[in-house]
C-alpha cells in the first residue's frame, strides 16, 4: 500500500566541528530511516557513515532483513577500510527504523538512540534504544547511578561501533513494538542526546505538532546548549490509515483527470 508519510530529517554540523561525519537517509517507500554517526576524523568518518547508510538501504530493497543489513553494513565499512576507502580505523553507529503499518523494528549499533513519542501511553515518551557504551555498562553492572549517566566523563565511550576492526561481527540489538496513527519515533546522533537531556527533549516534542518544527526546535536546542558535535534528527509519524486511503484516492483521480 501507498503509505503518506509525514517525516522530518536534518543534520547540522554544530559549533564546535568543521566536517560533518554524520548521516541519514530517509526512505519512505521502503519504510526505512536510518541515522548513522560516523567517527575516525575528516573524510574518513563521514564515508564510514555513507557507506553503513546506503548499504543498509541497499539490503532492504534487495530483502534482507533490518539486523542482517546492519551486519552487512559492518562488513562493507572494513572492506572500504581494507582497500583504502576512507581512513584505517574509521567506525560508525546507527540507527535504524522499519515500518510496516502499525508494527516497527529499531536496529541499532552504538549510541545513536531512538524514543518514543506515544498519543496514547504513558509515559508519553520513552527511549526504545539501550546504548552501546561504556557509561551503560557501568550503570547496568550498578557502578554508577542512572543520574551519572548524563554526567559522566567517559560518557562518550562506545563498547561496539560498525567498521570495528576487532569485531568479525557486530552485536546488533533490535525491539520490536507498535504504535499507534500520531506516534512519532525520533532518532539521532549523540549530537542531540548528549546536549539535550531526555526530559528536555520530551518537553520540546510536546510543543509541536508538526515533524518538521519539532526537528529543528530540537536542533536548535542542541545548538544553544553547546553544540559540540554534529546534531541529526529524523521524527516519522506513525501515518493514519485513512489519510493513506485519502491520498491513495486523490492520486488515482489524478490519474484519471489527466
Amino acid at each position: 500500500p501507498m503509505h503518506f508519510w509525514r517525516y522530518s530529517a536534518a543534520t547540522d554540523v554544530g559549533l564546535q566541528r568543521n566536517n560533518n561525519e554524520d548521516c541519514y537517509r530517509s526512505c519512505p517507500d521502503l519504510g526505512l530511516w536510518i541515522v548513522a554517526d560516523g567517527m575516525g576524523g575528516h573524510a574518513a568518518g563521514e564515508v564510514a557513515s555513507a557507506i553503513v547508510a546506503d548499504t543498509i538501504k541497499h539490503e532492504m530493497a534487495e530483502g534482507a532483513s533490518l539486523a542482517e543489513a546492519v551486519q552487512a553494513s559492518h562488513r562493507e565499512v572494513l572492506s572500504a577500510a581494507a582497500n583504502g576507502h576512507g581512513g584505517q580505523g574509521m567506525g560508525s553507529t546507527v540507527v535504524a527504523l522499519q515500518t510496516n503499518g502499525h508494527h516497527y523494528e529499531i536496529a541499532w549499533v552504538g549510541d545513536s538512540r531512538a524514543y518514543l513519542r506515544s498519543t496514547t501511553e504513558t509515559p508519553a515518551f520513552s527511549q526504545i534504544t539501550t546504548d552501546h557504551s561504556y557509561v551503560q555498562m557501568l550503570y547496568q553492572t550498578g557502578a554508577i547511578t542512572e543520574a551519572e549517566l548524563d554526567t559522566h566523563p567517559e560518557k562518550n565511550i562506545i563498547t561496539q561501533c560498525l567498521g570495528s576492526i576487532e569485531l568479525e561481527s557486530v552485536t546488533v540489538d533490535t525491539k520490536e513494538g507498535e504504535w499507534q496513527a500520531g506516534d512519532w519515533i525520533i532518532l539521532c546522533s549523540d549530537g542531540l542526546s548528549d546536549a539535550v537531556p531526555s526530559h528536555e527533549i520530551a518537553e520540546i516534542l510536546a510543543r509541536y505538532n508538526s515533524t518538521q518544527n519539532a526537528t529543528t526546535a530540537l536542533i536548535e536546542s542542541a545548538l544553544a546548549n553547546g553544540g559540540k558535535d554534529n546534531i541529526t534528527v529524523t521524527i516519522v509519524e506513525c501515518p493514519n490509515p485513512y489519510l493513506n486511503y485519502l491520498h491513495t484516492f486523490t492520486q488515482s483521480l489524478t490519474k484519471i483527470f489527466k
